[in-house]
């Protein structure tokens, strides 16, 4: 599904070796870098199709969070809040300028977390598949609505999730499904100051309508985009769909 190889590059983040993958054309204009922030318990690999079609037009990065993918495994795991510390200081470390940042699932809450605590590294966001609403919040209910959602997802995804379990390990995948939670998201959209879009696939049974609609009446500065045909992870079933959004939006963000 990746057209293009991606380079690879590993930066030094306080404790921790953070490994991010990108593509820059070899023109761009001036539309900012998106960096794209992958889900709980997952790495970089389900982002980088979108990474693959972004960067045909604009520099674009995707990163793996400490803990997972190819970057530092922490003897313990990471919440939330240094999950997102973690990401502020890699795009400092990677030189990067002011961002569209891009979350896909739990990647949204980390993204509106860097947002909101660190907002002079976030121009505009981009939330894909905003998790968790309010009425989720159990284990019995997210594995309910990831069966329904399941049945739409492309299945070339299954091997690359467990391969970042596998590379995860447990205790760090049911830890990040316990921060994504936890984490009262819609507590912090309020103080979100940059551009953002809220980006709902039409069959996405992880998000519900309602509240993607209320994910985006929270954010001050929001607007919302639905995805004909799409289940929840867009990236990696629809990139070619999905690009041209992001790419739009960053350039008016």
């Amino acid at each position: 599904m990746e057209r293009t190889r991606l380079e690879r590059r590993t930066v030094k983040v306080g404790e921790w070796e953070v490994t991010g993958w990108r593509r820059v054309p070899p023109s761009a204009d001036r539309t900012p870098p998106v960096v794209c922030v992958h889900g709980a318990g997952v790495s970089s690999r389900e982002l980088r199709p979108l990474v693959a079609a972004l960067g045909e037009h604009v520099p674009a990065w995707t990163v793996d969070l400490p803990g997972f993918g190819q970057s530092t495994k922490p003897p313990y795991p990471l919440g939330l809040p240094a999950l997102a510390d973690a990401l502020a200081d890699w795009l400092e470390a990677a030189g990067l300028p002011p961002v569209c940042m891009a979350g896909s699932s739990f990647g949204c809450q980390i993204a509106v977390d860097v947002a909101v605590r660190y907002p002079e590294r976030v121009r505009s966001l981009v939330l894909i598949g905003p998790t968790v609403d309010p009425m989720a919040r159990s284990w019995s209910r997210q594995i309910i609505r990831w069966l329904r959602n399941s049945v739409r997802e492309d299945p070339r995804m299954t091997p690359l999730n467990a391969a970042d379990y596998r590379d995860a390990g447990l205790r760090q995948v049911l830890a990040s499904f316990r921060a994504a939670m936890r984490d009262r998201v819609e507590d912090k959209l309020p103080h979100v100051a940059v551009p953002t879009l809220v980006v709902r696939g039409e069959f996405d049974r992880m998000v519900p309508q309602d509240w993607a609609e209320e994910v985006t009446r929270r954010t001050p500065l929001a607007r919302l985009v639905v995805v004909p045909g799409a289940p929840h992870m867009i990236p990696f079933r629809d990139p070619a769909a999905l690009a041209p959004i992001i790419r739009g939006f960053a350039a008016d963000g």
